[in-house]
C-alpha cells in the first residue's frame, strides 16, 4: 500500500467511519450524519483504500467492525471528540452539544434506580446531549474505560487502576427483595433462619456466588439457588409467585420495589458496605463536555 499523508485524505470520512462504528448499519449511519446511504457507501470505499483493510464486514445483523477497525476507533473518535473540544471553546457558556454523546458504564441496578435522574440532570446542564447508558460492571469496567469503549463508568466496589481518576459518590448496602405474598400477614422482616430456608435468586456476572455465599461461609452456613441471572432487571418477573428471594444492593431493591410491588426487607446476615465510585480516564481530565457530565453525575447522587 502506497503511503497516504493527511494533506490527501478527506477529514469527513472519520465521521463516517464513526458513525459506523457505532451504528453497525450504513442506513443508520446516514441517518445520523444527514447524508444519503450511498453517500456512506461511498464513504466506506474510500475508507479501505485509506487503511487498505476492509473495516467492516457484512453479517446477519449488519456491519461488523474488523480488527483493524477496534483498532482505530479510539483513536479516530478521541480526534473527532478533540476537534469538537474546540469549537465548543468559542462560547463555553453555551456550547451546542447537537450530535454530541457521551458513553456511561454502569450495571443496570445503577441505571434502574439513578437513570432517570441522571437524564435530567445531564440534559439541564448540557442540553441536546445523547447519554448512552452501557452495560459493563466491576471486573471489566477498567478495561472499557482504558480502551476507550466508555467515557465515564459508575460501579460499586471503587477502581484501582492508576490512569483512572475517580470520584466516590456514596456507599452502598445489600437488602432482600421478595413477593409480599410470600409473607405471613403483619410479617416485616425476616429471620436469618427462614433466610437460608428459602430459595434464592442470585444476581451474578459469573451466575454461581455471590457476596451472600461468602456471608453464609463464614458462619458455616450455605443457601439454595434455584436460578441465577446476570440482570436485575429480569428479577420481577422470576420473584413474582414465588417464596425465593434475592439479595440485591439496596438502591437497586427500593427502586424495584417501588415499580413492581415486590417487598424490601432488611437483611439479616451481615454483609459489608462498599463505595460506589464515579471514573473516568485521567488524561480525558480537561474535556469540557466530560466535566459538565461528571458535575451532572455527582449532583444526581447527592
Amino acid at each position: 500500500m502506497s503511503q497516504i499523508n493527511i494533506a490527501q485524505v478527506d477529514l469527513n470520512l472519520l465521521k463516517t467511519f464513526e458513525a459506523l462504528h457505532d451504528e453497525s448499519s450504513a442506513s443508520r449511519a446516514a441517518l445520523r450524519l444527514g447524508v444519503t446511504q450511498s453517500a456512506i457507501s461511498a464513504g466506506l470505499r474510500r475508507l479501505r483504500d485509506v487503511y487498505g483493510d476492509p473495516l467492516f464486514v457484512r453479517t446477519g445483523r449488519g456491519l461488523a467492525p474488523t480488527l483493524r477497525a477496534n483498532q482505530l476507533k479510539p483513536v479516530i473518535s478521541e480526534a473527532l471528540d478533540r476537534c469538537r473540544q474546540s469549537l465548543a471553546m468559542i462560547n463555553p457558556a453555551n456550547p451546542n452539544y447537537q450530535g454530541r454523546s457521551v458513553v456511561l458504564g454502569l450495571s443496570d441496578d445503577f441505571e434502574i434506580a439513578h437513570g432517570r435522574r441522571l437524564m435530567a440532570e445531564i440534559a439541564r446542564r448540557a442540553p441536546n446531549l445523547r447519554v448512552i447508558f452501557r452495560q459493563t460492571h466491576s471486573q471489566i469496567v477498567a478495561g472499557a474505560l482504558l480502551e476507550r469503549s466508555l467515557d465515564l463508568a459508575i460501579t460499586a466496589g471503587g477502581f484501582a487502576e492508576r490512569r483512572l481518576s475517580r470520584h466516590v459518590l456514596g456507599e452502598g448496602d445489600y437488602r432482600c427483595l421478595v413477593d409480599p405474598h410470600s409473607l405471613a400477614p403483619g410479617q416485616d422482616g425476616i429471620s436469618l433462619e427462614e433466610f437460608v430456608a428459602r430459595e434464592h435468586v442470585l444476581v451474578s456476572s459469573g451466575g454461581f456466588i455471590g457476596i451472600t455465599d461468602e456471608g453464609l461461609a463464614a458462619k458455616g452456613l450455605s443457601r439454595q439457588v434455584c436460578a441465577s441471572t446476570s440482570h436485575f432487571a429480569g428479577l420481577p418477573f422470576l420473584l413474582k409467585g414465588s417464596a425465593a428471594v434475592a439479595t440485591i444492593p439496596g438502591h437497586a431493591a427500593e427502586a424495584i420495589a417501588q415499580m413492581t410491588g415486590l417487598r424490601v426487607l432488611t437483611c439479616p446476615l451481615a454483609l459489608p458496605r462498599y463505595p460506589v465510585e464515579l471514573g473516568w480516564r485521567t488524561q480525558a481530565q480537561l474535556d469540557p463536555l466530560l466535566l459538565k457530565v461528571r458535575e451532572a453525575i455527582v449532583a444526581s447522587f447527592t
